[in-house]
């Protein structure tokens, strides 16, 4: 069976608090890892109100302490807001309390506006110019405790010392962090859920390019998509029109908590915003779990991906974990290759 993972936001839920929308992650990634998920993965956002969890990797350590078998990973650390050292320590951490559980995956993106953005960063040694190529060189070092000699941070150990950083991951929307991570030998995840780049045109680029490495002899890629099922396509429709609304804000630059299918129901559309709810479904899979299922699979042999990862935008958390089991359980129903 192709595998399955879930990508989860921490959506805040219209008429709830925004700590709730944590224990609704805790409590998701323990059916995910019930159902037979491969990975959990977590995202990093701020000054969001739509999204609860900035610091992916303190929730990572929750949901492994919550769960017994399912991987629990970044999806991911955006690595420009954080010190290289910063990011090799806490993952060490995570890898040494949970030993093969946790990956680390790394965006290029801020998660954030540009005021946020300096916040975030304002007492890190200024550099004009994305710097991300540059972090990332550094905690490939860290990783591999390979700076020269000579050079300061060659007595700098970033603990606990024996234990070597989980599988990296780059995340990506286009066809560069697809380039990259198959020249440096690195898992990649593409997020075909929000990309306006070809999803084919990166999948295929990463499959084609990729150099073995230490980390990684042959590639993988995860293919992110954002899915919604239920048990008819009726009452699909209505948990996605909650999506619908959320991603249309979302294009004017308004991040409020999700609407719930009542408001969605209730707002009254333009013929322009009913056009860009048309075009923003092309990237959405809606509908009974079997036929959800099968376009997923056909994605993924069209892409090559190895593995396919879901991200549900649900606004009542029943019916998200329905979605979720009945969609592994449609895709092992599923014809073999």
């Amino acid at each position: 069976m192709l595998p399955l993972s879930c990508l989860d936001l921490s959506f805040v839920r219209s008429g709830h608090r925004p700590s709730e929308a944590l224990h609704d992650t805790i409590r998701l990634a323990r059916a995910c890892d019930a159902a037979g998920y491969a990975r959990y993965w977590l995202a990093e956002h701020h000054n969001l109100p739509s999204v609860a969890s900035p610091a992916p990797e303190i929730m990572i350590g929750q949901i492994a302490a919550a769960t017994a078998r399912i991987r629990v990973g970044a999806g991911g650390v955006m690595l420009p807001n954080h010190p290289p050292l910063m990011v090799a320590e806490r993952f060490r951490m995570l890898e040494g309390l949970f030993p093969g559980r946790i990956d680390l995956g790394l965006g290029r993106a801020p998660g954030t506006d540009g005021v946020t953005a300096f916040a975030l960063r304002r007492h890190q040694e200024s550099r004009e110019g994305d710097d991300f190529l540059e972090k990332l060189q550094e905690l490939l070092l860290w990783e591999s405790g390979g700076f020269p000699e000579g050079h300061p941070f060659r007595r700098v150990v970033a603990m606990p010392s024996d234990v070597a950083l989980p599988p990296i991951w780059l995340l990506g929307s286009s066809g560069y962090s697809a380039r990259l991570a198959a020249r440096i030998g690195v898992g990649f995840a593409f997020a075909h859920h929000f990309a306006q780049h070809d999803a084919h045109d990166a999948m295929l680029a990463y499959k084609a390019e990729f150099q073995p490495s230490p980390r990684l002899p042959a590639p993988y890629a995860i293919l992110a998509v954002a899915a919604a099922a239920a048990e008819t396509q009726e009452e699909a429709e209505r948990l996605a029109s909650s999506h619908d609304l959320h991603r249309l804000r979302r294009d004017r630059g308004e991040f409020g908590p999700l609407p719930s299918p009542e408001e969605a129901t209730a707002y009254p559309y333009s013929d322009a915003e009913r056009a860009s709810i048309r075009r923003n479904r092309e990237r959405f899979f809606v509908g009974e779990p079997d036929a959800v299922a099968a376009q997923l699979a056909a994605f993924a042999r069209s892409t090559r991906a190895d593995e396919v990862m879901v991200t549900s935008a649900i606004w009542d958390q029943e019916a998200r974990r329905r979605s979720y089991e009945w969609l592994i359980a449609a895709m092992a129903r599923q014809p073999a290759g």
